[in-house]
């Protein structure tokens, strides 16, 4: 059992908040369900509205507050519900208030600095976590909400080069093996939290995020220092995904071969797998965008290579020839598709066995 704000969290695994659409209401509901923290992404949940395209905030704003809702009636008050909300976004913050009006247990935030998170949550009982990709990272956050906010995070998710999605990497590092494991990160994370824990008097656990698969793996981390892992890709695979069945059944047939790193709009790397989409941005190098929902800072309809919310939305649906599929580097690994409960009782049993 893990205590994050003095509040229990049975299961030392949180299941990272994939989108657009991968973990909605539905899976982050039964994870927690089962005693772990699952996690709703906050990136347009409101994609199927039919009026997305005129009014996408109005959408996403009802929809992240509807699958919170619908989250945390299947948790039945057990384990944690949270979402996962890109800085990045347009409309940060009010998703962030969203999210605490819709009574979710916590916010897990990266893909830019979280700055003013702990303003949008204060006078409420919603926990706020960072994702960070180096100690350095995680000290600036801590010294920033301190001064600022006079708060400290608490909990931190690392995210290593291995994960799904975006990167906090460079592209280089990825492409060449330089960067840093999260084996490496750990260790830098846990000391630069170190005057925060003992200033503000208790514990900030950690989190290791990026290729985290097996039972082993979660016995390795939490033998390193970390409290628990975030799992992201294994969850996929699961009956109670809110993803398209044809988007998990072309993940379980993925092979190594198949998984490649790109960019995104955002101007960071991310990992997904070699789709129709990749191969004809490798040779166009722009798909000129349609229309635009006005989802990202860093975006411009004008110049960026393709939609990424389209692209992910086509994904989530199963459309393989226009979809993009994030996802992390051990998906070749997947060979069936199970229950939710069925896994955590996998990895649960494998990680004690292991101890």
């Amino acid at each position: 059992m893990v205590l994050v704000k003095e509040r229990p969290l049975l299961l030392p695994i949180i299941q990272g908040g994939m989108g657009i659409g991968v973990s909605l209401g539905n899976l982050a509901g039964h994870v927690a369900k089962h005693g772990a923290m699952g996690v709703i992404s906050a990136a347009n949940p409101g994609f199927a509205a039919p009026d997305f395209w005129k009014n996408a905030m109005r959408c996403n704003i009802a929809a992240l507050k509807e699958q919170i809702q619908k989250a945390k009636r299947i948790a039945q008050g057990n384990g944690w519900v949270a979402i996962n909300a890109m800085v990045a976004t347009t409309h940060y913050e009010e998703t962030i208030q969203a999210t605490v009006e819709a009574g979710a247990d916590a916010v897990i935030s990266g893909a830019g600095l979280p700055s003013d998170l702990p303003a949008y949550v204060k006078g409420s009982q919603t926990a706020i976590a960072p994702i960070v990709s180096s100690g350095r990272a995680a000290h600036t956050i801590c010294r920033l909400w301190d001064k600022r906010h006079r708060v400290c995070p608490d909990f931190i998710v690392i995210e290593g080069p291995m994960a799904g999605g975006h990167l906090g990497f460079h592209a280089e590092e990825l492409e060449n093996g330089t960067a840093q494991t999260p084996e490496q990160i750990l260790p830098e994370v846990l000391a630069a939290i170190k005057p925060y824990e003992e200033k503000y008097q208790r514990r900030i656990p950690v989190f290791v995020a990026g290729g985290v698969y097996t039972a082993e793996d979660i016995a390795r981390f939490l033998k390193l220092g970390a409290a628990g892992v975030q799992i992201g890709t294994r969850f996929i695979a699961t009956e109670e995904c809110d993803a398209s069945e044809r988007y998990k059944e072309l993940l379980v047939a993925a092979k190594k071969e198949d998984i490649c790193l790109i960019k995104s709009p955002v101007g960071m790397p991310g990992r997904a797998l070699n789709s129709p989409l990749i191969q004809r941005l490798r040779r166009e190098l722009r798909i000129p965008v349609q229309k635009c929902c006005d989802c990202l800072h860093p975006c411009s309809p004008a110049t960026t290579p393709y939609c990424i919310t389209k692209a992910l939305s086509e994904a989530v649906r199963g459309n393989w020839e226009e979809g993009l599929f994030f996802c992390g580097s051990n998906a070749w690994r997947l060979d069936r598709i199970l229950p939710v409960q069925k896994l955590l009782e996998e990895l649960k049993q494998g990680w004690r066995d292991s101890q």
